[in-house]
């Protein structure tokens, strides 16, 4: 077994990982990793400092596949130093990628709306100058999946869902590249951005209207506390949402996604963890049956789902290459 080289361990906490909503969030991260020093750090994708990614390259012969993580925190926090099951995808020949990327409060700084279209479209950005890499950093650019937890869950899914972004005739060279990935295996996943949904799977639903501006980007206490203004102003928001919440992006050619949750769902039930609830995987599931594409979804006592966690997913899809 290969390992490379780490600093001392560093602490993690459940916050910086899943960052799930300020008030109680009940989603255990994984066991917590070393500090693995990056093959390279601080790549830039963009122009803008927050662009920039970490590569960790698994040593190898041949051309690896590569897992692109984006961390959570609800898209106004959170760090790429921090990847679950780094040591385990590298030791199977699988490279890393972990991207930071530009947050919401810095969207709304700029006028962009809505704000969650920076980190988003960060993240498809990232994937296609990511792909540019493909010879230099020795990975198949054809097998590429997508991870992170909480909103890098929700930018992951998002990815794997929409239509290719590329764009065959630009004369940049990184927009030329595809958005597509293998497949996305994602833990504590939000699947849809539109309240309504939400309150009809959960009724104590709180997540999602930050998204579009609603909080407060000087107190992030205040994310996840203006729900109701949410959903009353859905009808005008309902273009946006649809553009932005991945579960509206399903269609028959997508690839294969795996959820895993820390709880069983209760449907139409008030959740604990409303933010990071399995009824968000129910959801998608369902949506994904109807078009026919596979949707694995794993919670504690889950009947019928081959792999026990998102890396054993990761290793044996992307290592069989099917």
């Amino acid at each position: 077994m290969i390992r490379l080289p780490f600093q001392p361990a560093l602490a993690i906490s459940l916050a910086l990982w899943l960052a799930a909503s300020p008030g109680r969030a009940q989603t255990p991260a994984p066991p917590a990793e070393p500090a693995l020093p990056p093959t390279l750090a601080n790549v830039s994708y963009g122009s803008d400092p927050s662009q920039v990614i970490d590569f960790y390259r698994a040593p190898a012969s041949s051309p690896t596949p590569l897992v692109i993580f984006i961390h959570g925190g609800g898209w106004v926090s959170g760090t790429k130093s921090i990847i679950p099951h780094l040591q385990t995808l590298l030791d199977a020949g699988i490279s890393v990628a972990s991207v930071e990327y530009r947050f919401l409060q810095k969207a709304m700084a700029a006028g962009v709306h809505p704000p969650v279209r920076w980190p988003l479209g960060d993240a498809a950005r990232a994937v296609q100058f990511i792909r540019t890499k493909a010879g230099e950093w020795n990975f198949d650019k054809k097998r590429i999946a997508a991870s992170g937890g909480s909103a890098g869950a929700c930018s992951s899914l998002w990815l794997a869902f929409h239509d290719d972004l590329a764009v065959p005739g630009s004369p940049d060279p990184v927009s030329r590249e595809s958005t597509r990935l293998f497949t996305a295996a994602v833990t504590g996943a939000q699947t849809s951005l539109d309240p309504a949904q939400l309150q009809r799977w959960t009724p104590n639903s709180r997540y999602g209207g930050h998204a579009f501006g609603l909080f407060d980007p000087a107190d992030l206490k205040t994310r996840d506390t203006r729900f109701a203004e949410f959903l009353a102003r859905r009808d005008a928001l309902l273009p946006e949402i649809r553009q932005y919440s991945p579960i509206e992006h399903v269609t028959a050619d997508d690839p294969a996604v795996y959820l895993q949750y820390s709880a069983a769902p209760a449907m139409g039930q008030e959740q604990a963890d409303p933010t990071h609830t399995a009824n968000y995987g129910v959801g998608l599931q369902e949506v994904c049956r109807r078009a026919g594409t596979v949707c694995l979804l794993q919670y504690p006592g889950a009947q019928g789902v081959e792999d026990a966690d998102v890396a054993a997913y990761l290793i044996r899809t992307l290592k069989s290459g099917r």
